[in-house]
Parts: C-alpha cells; sequence; structure tokens
C-alpha cells in the first residue's frame, strides 16, 4: 500500500514538473498580445511555462517603450554631451559656437537667427565658474533632465556646484551666485542677442568658464567652432539609444520620483553600478522598442489634442510647442507625455520659452498639417501669409526642421528660415508672404522663400521674441500654412 501511494505521488509530482501538454483541464484566453493558457480555468489555474515566459517578455517590452518615454530629456542632453565632446572635440567647460548654416545642422529645433554659446561643464571633479559679462544675451542653465537651474541674463559670477559637494564657505562673500546641480553634469545654453555681429563677438570673448579651483589665477577654456565638421545631438537609434541612457543614469544621482523606472530597467540590464551587458533576449526586446517607444513619441509630439497646453485658437493647425511645465510637475504628476512632446523635438525650457503665458521671452508655434489638415511634405509648395504688424517688439522667424532628425532642414541652398531681421518683400497691406517649398518663386518673391527637399518630411516654427499684447488676446493671429495655387 505505502509503495502504491509513492508511486502515485511520484507521478503527480512528474505531472507538475513536466510540459504543459499534461494538464487536462488547460483553458487559454485570447488577449491583446495573443493566446494566453493556464492550467484548469483562469481564475484558479497557473500560467503555463510558455505562457509565462510570453508575460515577462510582455512585461519587459511595455517597460522599455514607457521607459524610452521617460527618459527622452537625460538621453537628449547626453548624446548633445557626446557629439559636443567626442563628436567634435570640445573640453570640458569650453564654449561650442554655432553661428552659421552649416554648425547649426546638428542641433535639435535650433533657431537659424541668433548664434548660440553652449558649454557643457562636468563637476564631478568639483564646482565650476561661469561669468557673464554686460551684454544683451538670453539663456539658462540646465541640469540633465533639462530642468532649469538659474537664468543667466545677469552679468555677474556664477558659481555651479555638483549634487554631492560641499559650497565653499567664502563663495557668496566673493561675490559668486552659487548654485547646486541636481546633476553632475550641466548646459549653459546662452543665445547672443545683437544684430552687429562685431558686438556678439565682444560679448562671446568675455563670457569666462573655469574650475573653481583656478579662482585666483582663472584660466577660461574659450570657445571653439564646428567649422563644419558633421555632428549629430538627435536622439541615437536602436542599441545606441539604451547605451547612451546606461552611460548617463552611471553618472548621475537617481532621483526619487525615477526609482520606479530604474526598477523597470533593471530586468533589461540597466542597473545603477553594474556593466550594460545585455543578453541577446534583452537586446531583441530594446532594439524593438526604441522602434514602438519612438513611434509613441511621434505621436505624442506631433499634433496631440491629448495636451491642452498646446491649445492655440480654435481651428488652427498651429499649436504650442512647448507645453511642459518648467518644473515639469502638475499639480497631481509629473507631466510626463508634456516633456517627452516637448524634448523628442527641441532641448532646454525655461519660463522664457513661455511667452504664450508671460508675454515676455520667445513664443514657439509648431505645426505638422497645413489648412486642409494634410500632412506637411517637402515636395509640395506652400504659402504662409504673416499678417501685418506682427507683434513681436524684438523681431519674428520662421524655420524649417527636418522631421527624422528634428534639425535645421538640410538643403543646396543653405537656407532655412526668413524673419523680420531679413529684407524680405512686404506685401501692399504690410502683411509678408512666406514661399516654402521645393520650386523657386520667381522674381523678388524669392527672397520670401524656404527650400524644402522632395521626399523629406519637415516642420516649422513660428517664433515671436517678446511678445506683444496682440498676441496674448489673439487679435493678431497667424493663419494656416496653405497649398501654392
Amino acid at each position: 500500500m505505502r509503495n502504491t501511494v509513492a508511486i502515485v505521488f511520484a507521478f503527480c509530482g512528474m505531472l507538475l514538473a513536466g510540459p504543459d501538454s499534461v494538464y487536462s483541464q488547460e483553458t487559454s484566453v485570447k488577449t491583446r498580445i495573443g493566446e494566453l493558457r493556464f492550467t484548469h480555468d483562469f481564475a484558479n489555474g497557473y500560467p503555463t511555462n510558455e505562457t509565462r515566459n510570453k508575460l515577462f517578455d510582455e512585461i519587459d517590452f511595455q517597460r522599455a517603450c514607457q521607459a524610452y518615454l521617460w527618459s527622452i530629456p537625460i538621453v537628449s542632453m547626453a548624446q548633445w554631451q557626446y557629439a559636443h565632446n567626442e563628436q567634435l572635440g570640445a573640453q570640458n567647460g569650453q564654449i561650442v559656437y554655432l553661428e552659421s548654416y552649416d554648425d547649426r545642422l546638428g542641433g535639435l529645433t535650433y533657431n537659424a537667427t541668433t548664434p548660440y554659446a553652449l558649454p557643457f561643464i562636468d563637476l564631478s571633479q568639483g564646482p565650476w565658474v561661469a561669468v557673464m559679462p554686460e551684454g544683451e544675451v538670453r539663456g539658462a542653465a540646465h541640469d540633465m533632465w533639462q530642468l532649469e537651474i538659474t537664468t543667466l541674463t545677469e552679468p555677474g559670477k556664477y558659481l555651479f556646484v555638483g549634487p554631492s559637494q560641499a559650497i565653499p564657505e567664502k563663495a557668496e562673500a566673493e561675490g559668486y551666485r552659487v548654485f547646486q546641480s541636481p546633476t553632475n553634469s550641466l548646459l549653459l545654453g546662452i543665445r547672443l542677442m545683437p544684430e552687429e555681429r562685431d558686438e556678439r563677438m565682444k560679448i562671446l570673448r568675455r563670457i569666462a568658464i573655469y574650475p573653481y579651483s583656478e579662482c585666483t589665477n582663472p584660466r577660461p577654456r574659450g570657445y571653439m567652432t564646428p567649422n563644419g565638421k558633421p555632428w549629430l545631438a538627435a536622439h541615437p537609434r536602436g542599441m545606441e539609444y539604451w547605451e547612451r541612457l546606461a552611460d548617463v543614469l552611471k553618472k548621475e544621482p537617481v532621483a526619487e520620483r525615477d526609482r520606479f523606472f530604474m526598477a523597470m530597467l533593471q530586468p533589461l540590464g540597466i542597473e545603477k553600478g553594474k556593466p550594460f551587458r545585455p543578453s541577446d533576449r534583452q537586446k531583441r526586446i530594446l532594439k524593438e522598442a526604441t522602434l514602438v517607444g519612438e513611434a509613441m513619441a511621434k505621436a505624442n509630439d506631433f499634433f496631440n489634442t491629448r495636451i491642452p497646453d498646446a491649445h492655440y485658437v480654435e481651428g488652427s493647425n498651429w499649436e504650442f510647442a512647448t507645453v511642459c511645465p518648467t518644473n515639469q510637475r502638475r499639480d497631481h504628476f509629473d507631466s510626463l507625455d508634456g516633456r517627452a512632446a516637448w524634448f523628442y523635438e527641441a532641448v532646454t525650457n525655461n519660463i522664457a520659452m513661455h511667452g504664450q503665458e508671460t508675454g515676455q521671452g520667445q513664443v514657439y508655434l509648431d505645426a505638422y498639417r497645413d489648412k486642409d489638415g494634410d500632412w506637411l511634405d517637402g515636395g509640395t509648395n506652400y504659402v504662409l501669409n504673416v499678417p501685418a504688424n506682427a507683434p513681436a517688439k524684438t523681431f519674428w522667424s520662421i524655420t524649417l526642421y527636418d522631421v527624422d532628425t528634428r534639425c535645421l532642414i538640410k538643403n543646396e541652398q543653405k537656407i532655412a528660415d526668413r524673419s523680420s531681421r531679413m529684407d524680405l518683400l512686404e506685401n501692399s497691406d504690410g502683411s509678408v508672404t512666406i514661399y516654402i517649398g521645393p520650386n523657386k518663386p520667381e522674381g523678388e518673391k524669392a527672397k520670401n522663400w524656404i527650400p524644402t527637399v522632395s521626399g523629406k518630411a519637415w516642420f516649422p516654427y513660428f517664433r515671436l521674441y517678446s511678445p506683444k499684447k496682440a498676441f496674448l488676446d489673439r487679435t493678431w493671429i497667424l493663419p494656416d500654412i496653405q497649398k501654392a495655387e
């Protein structure tokens, strides 16, 4: 009898440990990820080995897609810093000065009108100083999550201290404005506003950036220009995206709000303090997640009516590009979709970039469809009529960007923008017609032309620098882009 019982138990154990097919009461459930099979019925059953593996793959894939959207801001900054250091050869604290069309081609939605002075600073070895001179500049310091640390519009000495570093005791007494960065690296985003190049260069040469340890004998790191050397700050695709993320997360502290996302990344091979060596399974999931994740980013970005901050006026295909609060927070949640939408196509975010709310700084309007609701295309000719008396105290501009890279469109003419600072042809009523398309208009109209390239999709930013009341109260409205007759 005892032998019989032992045999029965042993047989049952074999059944439990054996293939999934031995369960006579197995039940299948149809779902969006395919058929899932369970022992007994679903409520009482266990997932089969095959179903369990499928579910783990799906868990990791879904988490990778969401981690892609979450990490867009920091990967953008990491790739930008990589482009400056590795592709252009900029030193720590050295300004990359961008003035020409060719030199700007690597940056996400840069304007084509005002030059940029852009140093990345690595604080891991100690605090750094930035001396801002007198002059007409606009800019701010941002951490690696693209959160503003401080504006840089006032002249003076700024001292930046790393997240775990002690603030030098005498810093404030020595006249420094002291700021503790949440991340070990940061960017100073500076735009030089004077129209005259000589005046801009005077300001640039007086910007001094150096380690605080050299404060008694400063050696400013100066500036460099790409001189046409190719570089690209757009988010990388494929495994390079995750390599860039793993590398920057290794260098930077984990914010309290990001701990759940760090947990999502751990089964995918990205873990703080450990090398990123993904298995073949992890690579397969991560590669597909970059494709689907970027597709989600495109859907989330290009005219997403689910983000109410984007609304300009009823019926318009223009929308506000800056849909993320400067602190990336809403009343009861962090702005996950808003920041993913903005930082997929642009960089940095500070109060000066929300002129539609403040009446100061800049306004950014973007559009992806024409008046007929069709997507904008490089093989079609369009017109945009900018009504007279555009409400900008400084100037207005329209700049075209490539959908693939979100950088300036690349054409043979090296023309990506038109602005009120240029000698444009005005209509008799004071309005300005901008011609956009592959075919050059005749005569003086060519002064208002932005060439596009067939087979390449594009989108514009319409910027108003220092918007006036007529824009804020909508008595002046920018019409949609229309197909040319």
